[in-house]
């Protein structure tokens, strides 16, 4: 595939690319200054220094600016580019999309030696995706029913009762907590594809989430 033509190809529409880094920034923000909140640390010579209330704050900032980034991707998702649509991230509901699919297992599987080539998302990793997303929703759920335990009564208690109903307090601790490691699992092994395919398929996989273009094959119709 490498000694084949190539064609520049507009893949990541400016949307899905801001959203893409802007969750990075959060990912990391929210990591970090949540090992702190879960742990609490005194940096300040005395209680008026706030350094953890800072912390909190930057917390909590970066929830909801994740939050907002997580609602306008899937907003996004209807309407974007095919390449970024819904349609996309449920392979197996086609039989282009199952034959795609099963090509990649046998890649992964060490079965086939060539990589087949994907314009966008391959099917594996856009039901990767679903699941990610089904991990960012339950993150958001947790994190900002912790968040309103401080004002029983207001709008976001009374919204998110049914979490309290569903977990005790600790419960909502312990899913949020772990579903921070499962975020980190997926960002490992994304790396990790996204170099892969970059090697194997010569089509700019990693630096097309900063111009939005690939290289591919076949040529744009």
């Amino acid at each position: 595939m490498p000694n084949q033509a190539k064609f520049k190809r507009y893949i990541w529409e400016l949307p899905v690319r801001w959203n893409h880094w802007t969750n990075v920034l959060c990912i990391v923000v929210l990591s970090v200054t949540g090992f702190f909140i879960g742990t609490p640390v005194s940096f300040g010579q005395s209680a008026s220094d706030f350094t953890m209330g800072w912390i909190r704050f930057f917390h909590f900032t970066a929830a909801y600016l994740f939050a907002v980034s997580v609602i306008c991707r899937i907003i996004w998702s209807f309407i974007g580019n095919k390449y970024s649509g819904w349609r996309e991230f449920f392979p197996f509901a086609t039989a282009e999309g199952r034959e795609k699919t099963i090509k990649m297992l046998r890649y992964y599987m060490f079965i086939d030696k060539d990589v087949p080539e994907t314009v966008g998302h391959n099917p594996l990793a856009t039901s990767a995706y679903v699941v990610l997303f089904s991990i960012y929703s339950l993150m958001i759920l947790t994190g900002f029913s912790l968040y309103a335990e401080h004002a029983p009564g207001s709008p976001m208690f009374r919204i998110l009762g049914f979490m309290y109903a569903i977990f005790s307090n600790q419960g909502i601790r312990l899913v949020h907590h772990a579903s921070m490691w499962l975020i980190f699992g997926f960002i490992i092994n994304h790396i990790y594809s996204a170099w892969l395919m970059d090697i194997k398929e010569h089509g700019s996989e990693i630096s097309s989430m900063f111009s939005g273009y690939k290289f591919t094959v076949k040529k744009e119709k």
